[in-house]
This record gives structure tokens, C-alpha cells and sequence, in this order.
């Protein structure tokens, strides 16, 4: 939603009117915005990129961690997160969480921004949740990183950032993410990635997406296979065919098997399977969890050679 703003209107009318777009705009946004959290560092955010579990944040926010990430959605939701691509240079990590209906912020072309376009960040700085603050673009360029001494390209703003806020949106007056905020200069001057600089970045990561090669049916599990760390299980996936040559055969997944876990993440439709396909992508192989004949069973499939398809 964009700023109206009608010819020559009072001081108080325009203030009005900024204000009261702001307040729409922060809550068109707040759902998108996350919190990521990591043992032993401090919180950063984050925004929703795509509705598939896609969160894109700064590296330094998640370092060097492959473990131990989460991310705290304003719904009240929290996910273990892990990361598909990270990049010291840019200082962009692309996470990627065990859920399918998230509310993915719109991208808008950064490069069509002007100096002095008004801008605002929803961040949490300092650890205090969904917090707005609001600014002009004072330049667009090129800086040095502190944190690794390279140079990339940048938008200036004098939007207030703090701790907390990095990784991050910084968007437009229509609701739509114009770059990532990154970093403070001196107090008064930040620095966020621009949103279409990202958006080529996430483009180019190679695509890892299992494709284990079955055709399943939801199937509600009878007492009797109730077994084991599953009693409590109410549900799974039948697997109804198997691919010649697919992964899940070439590794000993029959007809007739009950699909129930994935790397530790319980399945049971065709929702919860594809956003345990995902949360496993960057993995060099997977576990599955199987009942066969009332039999608890688990195998290890590699996924080395999957990227791509």
C-alpha cells in the first residue's frame, strides 16, 4: 500500500497519513518477519522469502553453525532450522524450515530505488520483538564489510538499527522488501543488502530437492501397529508404488511399507512429506523411519547424487 499523499496538504494531514500507513504496512508485514535464534550468539531476524520454508537472514547472524538454529515466527510457531547456503561476502544465509504455508514477504526490484525514497525495517533489536523504525535512502554504492574487510554493493539508509535487527527487511512504502539490513556504520548510517542483489544469490543456489522416487497414500495406522516410539502415531504413508531404479527402492523401500518419519520429522500427508523433503535437502543422506509387518525399521538412503532433480 503506498503513501497518499494529496497536493499541499497541512502538516498535521500529512503526518496523519505517514502514520497511518506505517501502522497497515507493519501489520501487512509482521507475519513475515522472524526471529533467528543460535546457541551461543545473539538473536538476529529474518524474512519469510518463500512460502515453502525459505528464511533468508544475514550469515554472521547464524556464523558458522550447522546445528542448534531456530526461528521464532510472530504466530506463536518455532522451527529448528537448517541452513541450504551461506555467503561470507554478500553476509546472506539462506535457511530453510519444516513448513509449507509461511507468509512469504514480497521482493520488490531494489534497483529502481531513489535516494531519498522512504524506507522502514521490522527487525528485533536488542531482543525486543517487531519493532519499526523509519527512514530515507541517503545513498546506494558500494562499502567495506567489517566483519570480513570485502566490498560489495549496499543501500545507505538513515532507518535506526540495532542488534537484533540484522538480517532482517528493509522495505518499501508498499509493504515489499527492498533489501536486507546488514549492519551500522558509525551510529547513524545503515546498511542493508539490496533485495534484488539477494534474490539473484538465492536464484544460483544449485537445487537440492529429494525426490525419493514412491507413490503414497495417507493410511490411518490400526492399534496393532501402534509400536514403540510410534504408539502415540495416529497416521503415516502407505507407500502404494515404488520408481524402477528410484532412490527409495534401490535402498530397500517396499510396497506395503508405512512411511512415518523422515530425518526425525513425522509425516502423514502430502504436506508434511514435501516439508520433510525440504528440511532434509543439504543432507548427504537421510533417515527413514518405517514400519514393515508391524516392525519398527530404519534406512539410511544417500542423497549425494540427487542435486537437481
Amino acid at each position: 500500500m503506498a503513501l497518499d499523499i494529496i497536493t499541499k496538504p497541512s502538516g498535521s494531514e500529512l503526518a496523519n497519513r505517514i502514520s497511518e500507513t506505517l501502522i497497515q504496512l507493519f501489520d501487512q508485514v509482521k507475519p513475515g518477519v522472524v526471529q533467528v535464534t543460535g546457541k551461543g550468539r545473539g538473536n538476529g531476524a529474518g524474512v519469510v522469502w518463500r512460502a515453502d520454508g525459505a528464511i533468508l537472514t544475514n550469515q554472521h547472524v547464524v556464523g558458522n553453525q550447522d546445528s542448534g538454529i531456530e526461528v521464532h515466527l510472530p504466530d506463536g510457531r518455532k522451527f529448528e532450522a537448517q541452513v541450504v547456503a551461506r555467503d561470507s561476502t554478500l553476509d546472506l544465509a539462506l535457511l530453510t524450515v519444516a513448513a509449507s504455508d509461511l507468509p512469504a514477504v514480497p521482493v520488490a526490484d531494489s534497483s529502481q530505488l531513489r535516494i531519498g525514497e522512504m524506507v522502514f525495517a521490522i527487525g528485533h533489536p536488542w531482543g525486543i520483538k517487531d519493532v519499526v523504525t523509519a527512514g530515507i535512502v541517503s545513498g546506494l554504492g558500494t562499502v567495506t564489510a567489517p566483519h570480513n574487510g570485502r566490498t560489495a554493493t549496499y543501500i545507505r539508509s538513515d532507518v535506526v538499527l540495532a542488534p537484533g535487527n540484522s538480517g532482517g527487511p528493509l522495505l518499501n512504502a508498499e509493504g515489499a522488501v527492498v533489501g536486507i539490513n546488514a549492519m551500522i556504520f558509525g551510529g547513524d548510517m545503515s546498511v542493508s543488502i539490496p533485495a534484488h542483489v539477494a534474490a539473484e544469490w538465492v536464484a544460483g543456489i544449485p537445487s537440492r530437492r529429494v525426490y525419493l522416487g514412491v507413490g503414497v497414500q495417507p493410511v490411518e495406522l490400526p492399534e496393532t501397529l501402534k509400536v514403540g516410539d510410534w504408539s502415540e502415531r495416529s497416521a503415516g504413508l502407505l507407500v502404494v508404488a515404488t520408481e524402477k531404479g528410484g532412490l527409495a527402492e534401490s535402498h530397500g523401500v517396499f510396497v506395503g511399507d508405512v512411511l512415518m518419519e523422515i530425518a526425525g520429522t513425522p509425516v502423514k500427508d502430502a504436506e508434511s512429506l514435501r516439508s520433510a523433503l525440504n528440511l532434509s535437502q543439504r543432507g548427504s543422506s537421510i533417515r527413514l523411519g518405517l514400519l514393515r509387518g508391524g516392525t519398527v525399521l530404519a534406512l539410511d538412503v544417500n542423497i549425494t547424487d540427487t542435486a537437481g532433480q
